[in-house]
């Protein structure tokens, strides 16, 4: 069986084994401690060494998207099947059905940018190319944390006596953003198909929410013509915010305040239930009026565009303005969700 199946393989079994030996109950640090102490029990001494490192590591804050030759951690590649299979568990133990959905086809999509980019590629772009590190010891006491990154991907959780105290960054992205055709498929490899949209909801709820808004409201909203180039902060440790910017909750009609915070929780939703529960009831208790929602560039798709959405502590930011590997325009999506009370279970960044 090619690699690529196995991970295809490995990818879609583990949403049905990851509860196995489990109890619903337990919490969700309890279940990802458990996961990677299995992947742990497999490792020989050699990927040990790769995929362990100190909680104080300065490793553990560093992060980023970008394609890269290499990164901390152990590869998928570099494991056996059944390793895999525990590290993907771990991962999925970690996230929501929707999150773990998201993160195996981003990784899937590697195998499309393979195809579309061709031999003269600059990257290798491969699907088993994401990589695990795990930062102390985990188990119900002490602190330990979680990186699970790669092109496109990166997860980062943190775990203080058993539970998960923070799970940010949190970032996705997608290339193409929507697949726009059917892609020869040369290697018979498994390939997301034409009109995948892996990040459908972060995008089309956002152009639903700014073209529902007029006049004062919607200048208000519209920070710039011009949409940024790129998320801020990005592999920065901590997002350094000044002002919040745009329209605030308060100031939007119900329907608009609907899809704020459907927009919101898409985001939220993407970890563990309990863990997005606590989420959103920090939202809850910090109060939605002062959510700011602020969009810059096209309000029409294929044209670059921006949108950031900022509460007492937390951050989204999304940009679509990169042409996908095809060469469709603002086809190339990149967001992410910040916990401005501290990523990396740290605390907060001084403002800009």
């Amino acid at each position: 069986m090619r690699l690529s199946a196995v991970l295809s393989a490995a990818l879609i079994a583990v949403v049905g084994l990851v509860s196995a030996g489990l109890k619903t109950a337990d919490q969700t640090g309890t279940q990802v401690a458990t996961y990677a102490n299995q992947l742990l029990s497999q490792l020989d001494e050699g990927q040990k060494g790769k995929a362990v490192m100190d909680y104080d590591s300065e490793k553990r804050v560093e992060w980023h998207f970008i394609p890269k030759a290499t990164r901390k951690g152990l590869p998928l590649r570099e494991m056996n099947e059944a390793q895999r299979v525990d590290a993907l568990r771990m991962l999925r133990a970690a996230l929501s059905e929707a999150g773990y959905t998201k993160a195996s086809r981003i990784m899937l999509m590697e195998g499309l940018l393979r195809e579309l980019e061709g031999a003269d590629r600059t990257w290798e772009r491969d699907p088993q190319k994401y990589f695990v590190t795990i930062f102390g010891t985990p188990g119900e006491e002490g602190k330990w944390g979680l990186s699970f990154e790669g092109h496109h991907l990166s997860m980062n959780f943190s775990f203080e006596n058993g539970a998960m105290v923070d799970s940010s960054p949190q970032f996705f992205a997608a290339n193409p953003a929507t697949v726009m055709n059917e892609v020869p498929n040369l290697s018979g490899k498994l390939l997301p198909g034409k009109g995948t949209r892996i990040l459908k909801d972060e995008e089309q709820l956002a152009f639903e929410l700014i073209n529902s808004l007029e006049g004062e409201t919607k200048d208000a909203a519209i920070i710039s013509d011009e949409a940024l180039e790129e998320i801020r902060f990005a592999g920065e440790a901590q997002a350094k915010v000044g002002e919040p910017e745009g329209i605030a909750f308060k100031s939007l009609d119900d329907d608009a305040k609907t899809l704020l915070e459907k927009l919101v929780m898409v985001y939220a939703n993407t970890v563990a239930d309990p863990v997005a529960n606590e989420r959103k009831a920090a939202i809850d208790e910090d109060g939605w009026d002062d959510v700011h929602f602020a969009w810059a560039g096209a309000t029409e798709p294929g044209i670059g565009h921006y949108y950031r959405i900022r509460g007492k502590r937390f951050l989204i930011e999304f940009v679509n303005t990169q042409p996908d590997a095809a060469g469709n325009p603002a086809n190339h999506i990149h967001c992410v969700w910040r916990d401005l009370s501290g990523d990396f279970n740290l605390e907060p960044a001084a403002a800009e």
